[in-house]
């Protein structure tokens, strides 16, 4: 067994660590991360989550890969904010479904305040149903997250993306630090912290390992961190990016699963394009949250029947927290 300080690490966590951690032969580190996963979490269990547009397109951020951005021609239209009424269905069929958690996503740079009302109604709606909520609506000020905390929000997510160096190549509309500083908004109204990025974008192993680092440092790890990797959407400037070798998409799972023993770990975007034997290397890695349903925003998903029938030949059940120590 890996000696028990491997485990017990505290950030900060320099970049070198990290780098050393990510290099380490696959079997050893998928050992490690494994490990750091039973001490936390029951690993045959797995949160399914389900994520609304509930505002399409129409986005001024240049996002070099998102369909969503007006920047590219990528055939997605703006849409209007949905109604209640519609979110309240998508969430009802998402439980009946055996989603536990409902997180709904605005092609917005920010929150504007006359939309406020209207999101907090949504979230009323979602958690009426008993579910967990989030919210993924751009940047928010300190007041803002005031709100959406005492309508009774869950979670809100806010990506870094990348590395802070490799950002700056893939949005130009947005600074790192304007992401940094909305984290900062919702940590202090009391909201969890959904905080993650994505690979696959022509980032350096460099760049992926300060993004691990980024995130395992803030004065607080997000609570959730989701994993994405890249759709490549025709129209934006990534359509033709190489795509990731697999083992680095694991490599980044079982690191994150290192440094934030205790967060969910979301294996997120791009799950369409996985094999059912990657995605098992992906749990095994400490991944421990899907999205559930047959769209991510404007990119297609995995369907619903597809997820249950892999998960049961994983003997991987759903929970609405998977949060279970194996042992004490």
């Amino acid at each position: 067994m890996p000696e028990q300080q491997h485990f017990t690490t505290l950030p900060p966590w320099s970049h070198e660590a990290v780098e050393e951690m990510y290099h380490l032969p696959f079997n050893d580190l998928l050992h490690r991360a494994h490990s750091v996963h039973r001490m936390h979490f029951d690993p045959n269990r797995v949160q399914l989550s389900t994520l609304l547009n509930i505002k399409t397109g129409g986005c001024p951020e240049d996002c070099a890969y998102c369909p969503q951005s007006v920047h590219y021609n990528t055939g997605v239209e703006a849409g209007a904010l949905l109604e209640a009424a519609q979110v309240e269905r998508a969430a009802l069929e998402a439980r009946t479904h055996g989603a536990t958690r409902f997180c709904m996503g605005a092609a917005w740079r920010q929150l504007r305040d006359r939309d406020l009302e209207k999101i907090i109604t949504l979230v009323g709606a979602v958690k009426a149903l008993g579910m967990e909520t989030c919210l993924t609506l751009g940047m928010l000020t300190s007041e803002q997250a005031r709100q959406l905390k005492e309508a009774g929000l869950d979670y809100y997510n806010h990506n870094i993306d990348s590395s802070r160096e490799f950002y700056e190549s893939i949005v130009s509309t947005r600074q790192y630090d304007d992401r940094l500083q909305t984290l900062a908004n919702v940590r202090e109204a009391g909201i969890k912290v959904c905080c993650g990025g994505i690979v696959g974008m022509g980032e350096s192993v460099r760049d992926r390992i300060g993004f691990l680092a980024t995130l395992a440092n803030l004065p607080e790890p997000p609570e959730s961190v989701p994993i994405n990797t890249l759709v490549r959407a025709a129209g934006t400037p990534l359509e033709n990016a190489d795509k990731l070798d697999p083992f680095d998409l694991v490599r980044t799972i079982a690191v994150a699963r290192i440094l934030m023993p205790s967060s969910m770990v979301r294996l997120s975007a791009g799950r369409n394009d996985m094999s059912d034997e990657l995605q098992a290397l992906c749990f095994h890695a400490g991944a421990n949250s899907i999205f559930y349903g047959d769209k991510l925003l404007t990119t297609d998903n995995p369907r619903f029947d597809q997820d249950r029938e892999l998960l049961g030949r994983l003997g991987v059940t759903a929970a609405s927290e998977a949060v279970q120590p194996e042992s004490a």
